[in-house]
């Protein structure tokens, strides 16, 4: 009975012995589980994304790294017109007499002086009024004579005051017609002196009356023209300015002074400057809109009025940080730069989540949702191509 007893004992204490080592064994698979855990996260958490690039990729893609700058991010308002000159500095040139077109010396697109002939006329009502100012002329001298005869008889005493006066009234009258005839020769254009020295002009010229460039031209020789018709059009193109539309809602955001920024289809890839310089007070009805004039800073290429253009009227400033948009890449809808830094040889790309803020041309304000080293460099270009490697990289490693 005793050894009975003994060996109960002695299975007892296995058993306990046991039950006490698997307990302990599971603890410890536990204990593991949850530290291999831990450090999975720890690992998980200090592991940042990058995107590596070798120096020959780097000079491939041609990177632009820079720090972060501030800039001055207008709003804008959105207005589309046309190039024109103002009136003045644009001229029709017409004929105060019906004549036949002996020849044109320009065609459109010659650029002329003010003062310049660009055609020559011919007829017989030209010639006739030579004649008739030559007769007028002659007349007056002679009436011209007898009145101051008149007038010293008057004066002696011996002569009748009657006669006098008719005298003083018909060298008068012949004065003034003389010099209507004069002005009419004028406007032609030819010389009252030459005719006085018994020269008749078989031709007169047609001048331009401003310095600019030729822009139609709508007769042919021979062709007899009435007088006020159109015969051709010069514009001064060192005048033309951007003559915007701007839409009823908008009009409270535009003044004098703003800038507008705009383009043309004869300089593509090319954004030229303006400045207003006046608003129009009265609403044209169809669209409802206000013109807006801008007198342009940088006037480059062939700009000819009547030539359409898109702009943007410059309403505000705010000083902001700010990228361009080729720095700025989508991950559905967030958006990141990419901070840069070199390693060795290599260059290690750092993705930074950000929020957009307002566009001006291509630069956009960006605010980060993280704090960033002063001085810091980022990727000025080429966003959407990191990220688009960054996404290889993480699909690479889902697959392993």
């Amino acid at each position: 009975m005793k050894n009975l007893s003994k060996y109960r004992a002695i299975g007892l204490l296995v058993m306990l012995l046991a039950l006490t080592s698997c307990g302990n064994s599971k603890s410890d698979t536990s204990e593991n589980k949850e530290a291999n855990s831990e450090m999975e996260k720890e690992h998980s958490e200090g592991e940042a994304e990058e995107v590596m690039l070798t120096t020959k990729q780097f000079e491939a893609l041609q990177m632009q790294i820079d720090t972060l700058q501030m800039r001055n991010m207008s709003g804008y308002v959105k207005a589309n017109g046309q190039l024109e000159v103002p009136p003045q500095n644009e001229a029709t040139i017409t004929t105060v007499v019906g004549a036949n077109v002996v020849s044109i010396n320009v065609i459109e697109g010659d650029k002329v002086n003010k003062g310049q002939t660009v055609a020559y006329l011919s007829h017989p009502n030209i010639i006739q009024k030579q004649t008739d100012y030559l007769n007028a002329y002659s007349n007056s001298q002679f009436l011209k004579k007898e009145y101051e005869r008149q007038k010293t008889l008057y004066d002696a005493g011996v002569g009748s005051g009657a006669n006098f006066q008719k005298s003083e009234a018909e060298y008068q009258a012949s004065r003034s017609m003389v010099k209507g005839l004069e002005a009419q020769l004028q406007q032609l254009s030819i010389s009252a002196a030459g005719v006085r020295n018994g020269t008749i002009y078989q031709r007169v010229s047609l001048r331009s009356p401003i310095e600019g460039f030729v822009q139609k031209v709508e007769i042919k020789t021979g062709q007899y023209v009435d007088p006020q018709t159109d015969l051709m059009e010069i514009v001064d193109t060192q005048h033309v300015h951007a003559d915007l539309m701007v839409f009823e809602k908008d009009v409270y955001k535009v003044k004098e002074g703003q800038k507008v920024t705009f383009n043309v289809q004869s300089i593509p890839g090319k954004e030229l400057t303006a400045e207003i310089y006046s608003v129009g007070k009265t609403f044209e009805q169809n669209p409802k809109a206000i013109h807006v004039h801008a007198d342009i800073e940088n006037k480059k290429g062939n700009l000819i009025p009547g030539m359409y253009i898109q702009g943007r009227i410059q309403t505000d400033n705010t000083k902001t940080l700010a990228m361009p948009e080729s720095a700025i890449a989508a991950d559905g809808n967030r958006f990141f730069v990419f901070s840069s830094e070199k390693e060795d040889d290599n260059w290690a790309f750092i993705p930074y989540e950000i929020i957009k803020g307002t566009q001006d041309g291509d630069w956009i304000a960006i605010t980060f949702l993280t704090e960033q080293k002063l001085n810091a460099k980022y990727a000025f270009n080429n966003a959407y191509y990191l990220m688009a490697e960054m996404k290889k990289g993480e699909s690479e490693e889902d697959g392993h």
